[in-house]
């Protein structure tokens, strides 16, 4: 639409993995080394992982334009079916008869399929897009058919591809030997800044006017923010921004333009928020391993909501600093009438526990008189008995 307007041969941010507009990353050079090599080196499998819209199909799309003697491919990108579908697949794409036949037979036809290109030599390879949605028992079954080999070699090398949620997958005790066979393993990481800058001027100069329109630095900044360095994201904003410019007959894209585009996509709520939701819902439909679900704690919770009304109770205060100093001294005050009220409690307390000791010790002094007085008057009496006889004292009392 807007591509007369702006000297374009075609659209620079369409969304279709286009091998022609990649933008190799610092991330995605890397990658691309390591499949190059895999590939090269006959390794078993191969796994790529990234977010969505990272780039990952258009790096397999480049990989498989590059010349490769006797590489003889089979592509899945449908990966919701069942072991006997995926099989089908497999072999339909590698050229074998499908109808009618069942797992048994689709098995044999691979295995006498896969041993004949050996013998002539040739690279069968086996591509998964979205490997992330197949059950733990179907890649189980992916990793049985890499136990077709030669004496020397594999007979069929597995490229799984699939977004971070597939490493979590593998991750799973009962797929360890899957995982002990993966021989390359790199991920795609986004776009820095800088690095989204040089993919919006890649894709201008490849559609055919590098200077169709000008990002200013702030345009740029938040085209990075907004989209987290997710290529496929910011092919959104900038398509949207070349149809605002359009509209508005200017070549200069402006931070402000950049945020009215992303208000009216409800980029946020659209593009992230989604994406989360749909993150919890494969969790809870078994695709991830979620973690065991822990019982609410109701203390912790109301503990958090009391630090929360407190830390609200503090910005206020701190926003007003004579209320806050008011506050302070009334605290004060009443801090210094409390220790007052305390160490007359102690003092009393003190002087009680004195006077206590000071009866006990009186107490003591008297018992220990009474018992000398009553010991004296003993002895005094044990006296007159040996003169006078025991029935005169009686008499006399």
């Amino acid at each position: 639409m807007y591509e007369a307007f702006f000297n374009l041969r075609i659209k620079p941010f369409d969304l279709l993995p286009d091998p022609r507009f990649i933008y190799l990353s610092k991330s995605h050079k890397k990658a691309l080394t390591y499949l190059d090599y895999g590939i090269r080196e006959r390794s078993g499998f191969i796994l790529l992982t990234g977010e969505v819209g990272s780039g990952k199909t258009t790096l397999i799309r480049d990989l498989l334009d590059k010349c490769y003697d006797h590489v003889i491919l089979s592509k899945i990108f449908n990966t919701r079916v069942t072991s006997e579908q995926l099989l089908a697949m497999i072999n339909d794409d590698f050229g074998l008869a499908v109808q009618g036949k069942d797992k048994v037979t689709l098995i044999r036809d691979l295995n006498e399929f896969l041993i004949a290109q050996y013998a002539k030599g040739n690279q069968p390879i086996l591509i998964i897009d979205e490997a992330q949605n197949l059950s733990p028992d179907l890649l189980e079954e992916v990793r049985m058919l890499s136990n077709l080999e030669a004496s020397n070699s594999k007979l069929l090398q597995i490229i799984l591809v699939g977004q971070p949620e597939l490493r979590t997958i593998l991750a799973a005790p009962e797929l360890r030997q899957l995982r002990q066979r993966i021989n390359i393993n790199c991920h795609l990481q986004a776009l820095t800044r800088e690095e989204v800058e040089q993919y919006i001027i890649r894709r201008l100069e490849v559609a055919g006017n590098l200077s169709a329109v000008r990002f200013s630095p702030e345009a740029l900044d938040a085209i990075f923010r907004f989209s987290r360095g997710i290529p496929r994201l910011v092919n959104i904003i900038c398509d949207f921004l070349m149809l605002s410019a359009f509209a508005e007959e200017t070549n200069m894209i402006t931070v402000e333009m950049v945020h009215d585009v992303v208000g009216d996509l409800d980029f946020e709520n659209y593009y992230w928020v989604a994406s989360e939701d749909e993150h919890g819902k494969a969790q809870e439909n078994g695709k991830l391993p979620s973690a065991e679900k822990l019982p609410p704690n109701t203390e912790l919770h109301t503990l958090l909501a009391d630090i929360s009304r407190r830390m609200e109770s503090i910005e206020q205060n701190l926003a007003a600093p004579a209320l806050l100093q008011t506050a302070l001294k009334d605290q004060n005050d009443r801090f210094v009438s409390f220790q007052a009220t305390v160490s007359s409690h102690v003092a009393k307390s003190t002087a009680h526990i004195q006077e206590l000791n000071r009866k006990l010790d009186e107490l003591t002094n008297t018992v220990a008189s009474c018992d000398q007085d009553m010991t004296q008057e003993n002895t005094k009496i044990g006296f007159v008995r040996r003169v006078f006889g025991g029935t005169a004292v009686s008499h006399r009392k």
